[in-house]
């Protein structure tokens, strides 16, 4: 028997990887549906990944991006930065993205993603 989709679920992006290359650049991400994708928010995953809702600026159609949880060598570069004294930045949106504490964690607003424990 075939599942039923719920009709106010954010529907998948088949292009993830593509698309995650322009977010984390700041560039825009165009829709299936002919407009551009506009971040609405962010989910914590369970996985440390998170997921990205955003909202299509032609049709209003509503999509979810899985944002990957932090590798071990971007963990790694924030570590060495904590260590060297400095504020570390996110990984993958760069210079001038700060990471936050959030709890025990070190997080970017940008993605959602948590890159290492707090001091």
């Amino acid at each position: 028997m075939a599942k039923k989709r719920d009709p106010k679920a954010p529907l998948k992006l088949d292009n993830e990887k593509q698309l995650l290359k322009h977010y984390y650049a700041g560039q825009r991400m165009e829709s299936p549906m002919g407009g551009y994708l506009m971040l609405l928010g962010l989910r914590q995953g369970e996985d440390g990944d998170s997921v990205g809702i955003f909202e299509c600026s032609a049709s209003s159609l509503r999509y979810a991006m899985v944002i990957p949880a932090a590798t071990r060598g971007e963990r790694k570069k924030v570590k060495d930065a904590m260590d060297d004294g400095d504020d570390p930045d996110c990984p993958r949106h760069g210079h001038g993205t700060r990471l936050v504490r959030a709890g025990r964690d070190l997080v970017c607003m940008a993605c959602g993603v948590a890159y290492g424990k707090a001091q």
